[in-house]
């Protein structure tokens, strides 16, 4: 019996676990048709997302612009969401999966809160300001080049999380703010069948400005049930000088108590870098971004340990998804140095988003920080 070369076996089991499946699974079986699929598309020119029916407004933000033209001219290609309310970005019937979406929102992207709801659920299985949830957390355009997020000039936000849903995926975005914003966005799905082990996407939002727990900052917990954790964000402000990096992150799996099944090393570890991210040439933070990791903000960039600085790092768990059974909980160290090379405990400002996916029913999330909070870091 012959035996195929491994990177080979590899593909062909790829390819052929996503025939059928109707999501996109990259360039290794992109020419594979699946007659059982269908591309929908939901924006301010077709907000439900109906076979032919893009393009036909007659009133919208762009009906000035379009008086000469006339109608299918770029009529309605934004919408307008008043301070204070909530507008549904997407209503869509399932099975199906939404596989990118596109936006640039003006105004405060801490005062917008995006809320993901999967087959009719009434808590949030993704709950997070706009900016953070496209690991942009400072409120300015920073480019990310990623594989499951890319932020592009002026400040086009884009995420390729793959996220399926059986019946109905309603996505809003609300404005908490005192200010209307302007927001352009398009969301693309595909309309097909769902395997029975698909898990649903869930992201949350937390932040304490300063930490309250000396030291210790809980990135996820309470998670229950079946599922893997995929990401994490982090925006960081630091109020002490010297290197701020030395905490461990720590996954606590199924039912682990006093210590962790995985500890890391240090944080500029766990975000794939090495010994304070600093270039030894121009003694500088040296920001980076790439398609699993990065640090891609850093807050004046032209200093280095000094306090008030501000941080922008991202992980993805892409081929290294953390997967628990039963329970999951995620912490990460505040660590510094002291005289005399001691460990230091810090309590910078820190707001995250965590990205896993899981079964369902998911517990409720913590209530989100209010204004004060969020405003303050």
């Amino acid at each position: 019996m012959r035996l195929l070369p491994p990177l080979l076996t590899a593909f062909l089991v790829g390819t052929t676990a996503a025939a059928g499946a109707g999501l996109n699974p990259g360039l290794a079986a992109l020419y594979r048709i699946d007659p059982g699929a269908a591309s929908r598309s939901i924006s301010p020119e077709n907000f439900t997302g109906q076979k032919g029916r893009g393009g036909m407004a007659t009133q919208g933000t762009g009906q000035h612009a379009a008086g000469e033209l006339g109608r299918g001219w770029k009529v309605s290609p934004s919408v307008v969401i008043r301070a204070g309310t909530t507008f549904t970005l997407a209503d869509i019937r399932g099975p199906g999966y939404i596989t990118h979406i596109w936006m640039t929102p003006t105004g405060n992207w801490r005062h917008e809160i995006l809320r993901f709801y999967w087959d009719g659920e009434t808590n949030a299985s993704v709950e997070c300001p706009a900016g953070d949830f496209f690991a942009c957390g400072w409120g300015k355009y920073c480019q990310i080049n990623s594989l499951a997020v890319c932020v592009n000039p002026g400040s086009a936000f884009n995420c390729y999380w793959p996220m399926p849903f059986r019946k109905r995926a309603r996505v809003t975005l609300e404005n908490i703010g005192e200010k209307d914003m302007v927001l352009y966005y398009q969301m693309d799905y595909t309309l097909a069948k769902v395997p029975g082990n698909a898990g649903y996407f869930h992201a949350q939002f937390r932040c304490q400005n300063p930490l309250q727990t000396k030291g210790l900052y809980t990135l996820l917990d309470g998670v229950r049930g079946e599922g893997q954790y995929v990401g994490t964000y982090l925006a960081i402000k630091v109020h002490s000088s010297g290197w701020w990096g030395e905490g461990e992150i720590k996954f606590y799996l199924d039912g682990d108590t006093h210590f962790p099944t995985i500890c890391g090393t240090g944080t500029e570890d766990y975000f794939c870098g090495s010994y304070n991210f600093e270039n030894h040439e121009t003694h500088k933070y040296q920001t980076f971004s790439t398609p699993y990791t990065g640090l891609a903000r850093v807050i004046p960039p032209d200093e280095i340990y000094q306090p008030g600085q501000r941080f922008g790092l991202y992980r993805w768990h892409i081929t290294d998804p953390v997967r628990f059974k039963q329970d999951l909980k995620v912490t990460i160290q505040a660590l510094g140095w002291k005289a005399g090379g001691l460990y230091k405990r810090l309590q910078p400002d820190i707001a995250s988003v965590a990205y896993w996916y899981q079964k369902e029913p998911h517990a409720p999330f913590p209530p989100l920080p209010g204004l004060n909070q969020l405003d303050g870091h």
